[in-house]
């Protein structure tokens, strides 16, 4: 009698460890390329410097009219949900996609007008050439960078990769409109988790 209720239930606890223990699921694997740029403080930040850190990762420039600045206020809600969470291990990375224009002196007043909470958290990288940086975005974080012949703007995902500690962009998030928050959050902080 004992040995026919011990494996049903032997099995029912199984499953529901297996079921609390599941931990960080990715979507992907994609490896970052190697890439060296230079902060919104002039300093060099490689990836390298961000191994071994979660972090989320956008690609924006100053004089974008359309996306841009309603992805930098998305990100800086999502910082201020970090905050309340007390999450800290982690960076917010913008990629400028309009490298000749973005001086380090240009992202970081651009930074300073969306009020983030926590800039210290904040990498807004430029100092490479426009062929670097489309082919980061197509084979990093599966997005396009493209130049609009005979105008400022420039074409550009709108994505939000998160990026793990192998620096592998392990899932990718609407950045602009239907932006999952409380995904993120999670998702970020089951990351940090597995890597302490």
């Amino acid at each position: 009698m004992y040995r026919k209720l011990f494996i049903p239930l032997t099995l029912i606890f199984v499953l529901m460890l297996s079921a609390c223990g599941g931990g960080f699921k990715p979507d992907h694997k994609y490896k970052v390329d190697s890439f060296e740029s230079t902060n919104q403080d002039n300093e060099i930040v490689t990836n390298e410097d961000l191994k071994g850190t979660v972090w989320l990762a956008q690609f924006v420039f100053t004089k974008c009219t359309t996306a841009c600045p309603p992805m930098m206020s998305n990100m800086v809600r999502l910082q201020e949900q970090l905050i309340d969470n007390k999450i800290e291990d982690y960076k917010l990375v913008s990629f400028s996609v309009d490298p000749e224009v973005d001086t380090p002196e240009e992202l970081k007043t651009y930074l300073g007008l969306f009020s983030a909470p926590d800039e210290s958290k904040w990498e807004m990288l430029t100092g490479y050439d426009m062929k670097m940086i489309e082919k980061l975005a197509a084979s990093s974080f599966k997005q396009i960078v493209k130049q609009i012949p005979n105008d400022d703007q420039v074409l550009h995902g709108i994505s939000f990769g998160l990026v793990n500690q192998k620096n592998e962009v392990v899932k990718l998030y609407d950045g602009k409109d239907n932006v999952p928050y409380d995904t993120i959050v999670k998702d970020m902080k089951a990351l940090i988790k597995e890597g302490n």
